[in-house]
């Protein structure tokens, strides 16, 4: 993620310090805030002011809402167009916080529809209306290329066939990981159709989210605050096929995002892994050897876990890594000294009191 502000709240700090009522409006401001980075969108340091005061409890969402709206209807100026996209960033993310927060969904294309235009109300002209032109997108993770698009005279006929089908979808018998490729499939499809102007990618995941609760899965949105632009372009790539180029479409960067929220596992969600010219430019950035993912040089299998482990709970300690993986503790010290030395952790204020930090 990029380097916080210096007034950003510690979102993890909240999650893991807070009873429950306070983690699930902490999930929701760091979902809404970190979905803004789809469109290169920062908030400002008001709206982190305002989440502050809704996670303690001083201020309801709809307060929170209010406060935002009023903020910059009694500015009368804009100081150019980087304080317009702040203000979008600051409604839309305090739009999305409140959306996240009802329990109340409907599987529907009206309300997929009614999503986008509460997530944009005076911010796109078009806010709740569908599309009635053709778009294209140039996208970095095709080299500026674009996917296919749906075509604007036949949205709602798309829109309505896809929920049709997933409505009559039977999840009965499935196993989670046959799920999560259905999903995977299912929400590639709707973000394909681009049903919207502006803002498809925000108004799927908050759908996506309340969809998967309806579900009954239990939804923690960080995933999505975390790698919201991994998200996007891992959708690029499950919806572009370049046949002259030898590139199909691949969802299996979109699979591993799912299977990171529905299963709990740990895949690495890397934005150069998407780019269609990753696999070749790694190649030759290690002069034709085989690495693992990400380009890091091979690990034992023991290194690799605690890698995992510590990635998983930055306060772990050395005992309970010794515990967990069985091994004595200068085995650990000798594994995390590997980690060190490759650049992947670092240890943040001293052996006592102090945290992992995991490094890109």
């Amino acid at each position: 993620m990029p380097d916080k502000h210096p007034y950003e709240l510690d979102f993890e700090e909240y999650i893991r310090n807070t009873e429950p009522e306070k983690k699930d409006r902490t999930y929701a401001w760091s979902t809404a805030i970190g979905l803004q980075q789809v469109d290169g969108l920062t908030p400002s340091k008001y709206l982190y002011e305002t989440a502050k005061r809704n996670i303690d409890g001083e201020i309801s969402f709809d307060e929170a809402k209010s406060l935002i709206d009023s903020y910059y209807e009694s500015k009368t100026e804009r100081a150019d167009d980087s304080e317009e996209r702040t203000e979008e960033a600051d409604k839309v993310a305090s739009r999305i916080a409140q959306i996240l927060s009802e329990k109340s969904f409907n599987f529907s294309p009206s309300h997929l529809i009614a999503i986008h235009g509460r997530l944009f109300e005076g911010i796109f002209k078009f806010a709740g209306k569908l599309r009635d032109y053709d778009i294209s997108k140039r996208e970095w993770v095709l080299d500026g290329d674009t996917v296919m698009y749906g075509a604007a005279f036949e949205l709602k006929m798309a829109l309505d066939y896809d929920f049709e089908q997933e409505r009559n979808f039977n999840y009965k018998n499935l196993s989670t990981e046959e799920i999560v490729k259905h999903i995977t499939v299912f929400v590639s499809r709707l973000w394909q159709i681009h049903a919207f102007g502006e803002g498809n990618t925000r108004t799927t995941a908050v759908f996506t989210i309340k969809y998967l609760r309806s579900l009954g899965f239990n939804v923690n949105n960080d995933i999505f605050a975390e790698n919201s632009w991994y998200f996007r372009n891992a959708l690029v790539r499950a919806n572009y096929n370049n046949l002259k180029k030898g590139i199909h479409e691949n969802s299996e960067f979109l699979e591993k995002f799912f299977r990171n929220l529905l299963m709990g596992e740990h895949n690495e969600l890397k934005n150069r892994y998407c780019h269609i010219r990753y696999a070749e430019q790694d190649t030759k950035k290690d002069g034709g050897q085989k690495t693992n993912v990400g380009g890091q040089k091979r690990w034992s299998e023991t290194t690799q876990k605690v890698y995992k482990l510590i990635k998983e709970n930055h306060s772990i300690s050395r005992k309970e890594l010794s515990d967990t993986l069985s091994i004595n503790q200068s085995a650990v010290q000798k594994h995390i000294e590997k980690l060190k030395k490759e650049g992947a952790i670092i240890r943040k204020n001293g052996a006592k009191g102090g945290h992992w930090e995991v490094l890109n």
